[in-house]
Order: C-alpha cells, then sequence, then structure tokens
C-alpha cells in the first residue's frame, strides 16, 4: 500500500510508539485482551491492555502473554478511581511495560514518576485544557486528548472544542486524539491539525478478533450515534465521571443506584470514597455482563458516538488498512486541492 503522504504526518507519533502507524486501539475493560492487543500491534497499530479493576496476578499474566504474543511495544491502561488502581501502581514497578497510560481521574505527579522510574513511557488523558496543563507539568510524555464523543470513561468537553484549546496550542509534545473517530478521512484531517496520532475503541470492540459477545457486537451495529449517551452526576459528594454507553435497562440501574448511595451518604450510611468504589465495580460488573455473556439488556455497552458510523464487522487487519488507505487518499485529495 502506497502511504508517500501518510508517512509524513505518521513519522512523529509512530516514532513515539514504536509502531508502524500512530493508531492506537483504546484501551475496553473486559475487551482489550492480549489477544487484541497483541493483534493490533502485530499489524502496525498501537494496542493498550485495559486495567479496570483486573486482579494484579491477571493483570501480570496479561502482560506476560502479550509479551509472548507480539515483541512491539504496547500500554497498560490503570483506572485511578479504580479499586485495585494501588496494587496495579505496584505492577507497573515490577512487570516495567514499555507505556502506562492513565485514565479515569488525575493521577498525582509521584505516580507519574513511578511509572517513568519502571522504564515506560507516561500518556494521561486530558478532557479539557487545564487537566492538559497540569499533566504536562507532572511530566507526562503525551496526551490523549480525548473529546465527550468517546464511550467509556469520559470528559464534559467536545473534541472539536479540544481541538481548538489544546491541539492548536501544545505543539512541543506529543498528542494523540480520541472520541469520535471512525475513519480514515477524518484521521487525515487530524493529522492535518498536527495531531500525532489517533485512538479508536469502538470499530475494535467489533473487530473479529475481540472476545466480545456476538450479541454485543450486533447491538452495536444497530445502534445510531445517539444512542450513546453518558451518565449524569446527581450530586457533588458523588463525583461520578461520566460514562457513555448505549442505553438500556443498565444505564437506567446505575441511575438508580447513584441515587440509593446518595440516602446512604445523607442517612451516614456510607464514607464518599466506599460509594465511589460502588459505582466503579457496578460498571466492572455491568461491563462484564455485556461484553462476556452477551446480556445486552442489563449489561453496560460502553460506546463512543461513532457506534453511529460502525456497520460491519471487520479484522483488526481489515480496520487498521482500511484508515490508513482512506487517510492517504484523503491527502492526496486535499493535495489536489491547492494544485488545481
Amino acid at each position: 500500500m502506497e502511504t508517500h503522504y501518510a508517512d509524513t504526518f505518521f513519522r512523529r507519533g509512530a516514532e513515539f510508539l514504536g509502531s508502524r502507524y500512530p493508531i492506537m486501539a483504546g484501551a475496553m475493560t473486559w475487551i482489550s485482551d492480549p489477544k487484541l492487543v497483541a493483534t493490533v500491534c502485530n499489524e502496525g497499530g498501537f494496542g493498550t491492555l485495559a486495567g479496570g479493576n483486573t486482579p494484579p496476578r491477571i493483570l501480570e499474566k496479561q502482560i506476560e502473554e502479550t509479551r509472548n504474543m507480539t515483541d512491539r511495544p504496547f500500554g497498560v491502561n490503570v483506572i485511578t478511581i479504580a479499586p485495585a488502581y494501588q496494587e496495579h501502581l505496584q505492577l507497573i514497578s515490577k512487570m516495567k511495560p514499555p507505556f502506562v497510560i492513565f485514565a479515569g481521574s488525575f493521577p498525582k505527579a509521584s505516580e507519574i514518576q513511578l511509572a517513568k522510574e519502571a522504564g515506560a513511557r507516561v500518556l494521561c488523558f486530558a478532557s479539557t485544557k487545564s487537566i492538559a496543563e497540569r499533566m504536562l507539568r507532572y511530566g507526562v510524555d503525551g496526551l490523549i486528548l480525548e473529546g465527550m464523543e468517546a464511550g467509556g470513561h469520559v470528559g464534559h468537553v467536545s473534541l472539536m472544542i479540544l481541538l481548538q484549546q489544546v491541539l492548536f496550542e501544545f505543539q512541543d509534545i506529543p498528542v494523540f486524539v480520541a472520541g469520535g473517530i471512525a475513519s480514515g478521512r477524518m484521521c487525515a484531517h487530524l493529522f492535518l491539525m498536527r495531531a500525532a496520532g489517533v485512538q479508536l475503541g469502538t470499530r475494535f470492540a467489533v473487530a473479529e478478533e475481540s472476545c466480545a459477545h456476538p450479541e454485543f457486537k450486533k447491538y452495536f451495529l444497530r445502534a445510531h450515534a445517539r444512542s450513546a449517551v453518558s451518565t449524569p452526576q446527581f450530586d457533588s459528594r458523588l463525583p461520578v465521571v461520566a460514562v457513555r454507553a448505549l442505553k438500556n435497562r443498565g444505564h437506567e440501574e446505575f441511575n438508580k443506584l447513584q441515587m440509593e448511595l446518595i440516602g446512604k451518604l445523607d442517612r451516614g450510611e456510607i464514607k464518599r470514597n466506599e460509594a465511589q468504589h460502588q459505582v466503579e465495580n457496578f460498571w466492572m460488573g455491568a461491563l462484564r455482563k455485556a461484553v462476556i455473556d452477551g446480556d445486552i439488556e442489563r449489561g453496560s455497552l460502553m460506546a463512543g458516538q461513532s457506534v453511529g458510523l460502525v456497520d460491519k464487522i471487520q479484522s483488526v487487519r481489515e480496520i487498521i488498512q482500511e484508515l490508513v488507505r482512506d487517510t492517504e487518499s484523503e491527502l492526496v485529495r486535499v493535495r489536489d486541492l491547492f494544485i488545481s
């Protein structure tokens, strides 16, 4: 595949990640397992294991399995608000993965330093300009600029605004862009804006190599962009990182859980950190119901609004090759606009 123009724009992000293409498969709990991550890496992209609330011994095994399946760099995603977070930090020091990606909330400067001392390059999500500035002060090596269009834990600012507030302003550090991305044509324009790379989740969630249940994948293929909605926060005492998922009974049950926990906080029956852990445990369990068991009614169907652009199941190879090919084609089209 001829990628003369795309290679020019791929170079910075690819060199940073150690991959052929700066196309990242976002970490998805219960989905981003060693098989999917290694396949993405072997096909030229960059895969990331989802730490979630995985028991440390299992995450350790997954890191080892991934290393046995690919000789390419990959990331380990850890969620700062997950109950197992501190144990995951200890595991990072032991296993020394090539990349660590912090998600969920804000890691402390000391936690970023811990990962770097383990030899990892560190990426953090930035859903606002102020978060991007803070993470840079803390010493991250790169940013993932994620708009609210994305699936899973998200912020409240659209990618359109973040591109102008962050991508245009921070050119001295690699900035990867995520949220609502599904096509190579869109990727081309993000590269033209000087993005170091792109991250996609929803398209890889329905890849042939994804372990997700067939019913889960079918539901995604039928969904519309407006079907992926984010969860509300009802009380500032229970800070809930918004989660974007396809609306179903599980989504409604989460809202009920919040109200129950707020009632317990009012009555002094529970502490705030315990309430937050119950929130995260809910999502971990609900995700398993959907992804592994195929319970599309009560499970959590985390998806970005790009779900409205996903209409077929493809192999990882087909997804990456299509993204690369369409990126190149769009860059050629833009070039021709200037010389015609």
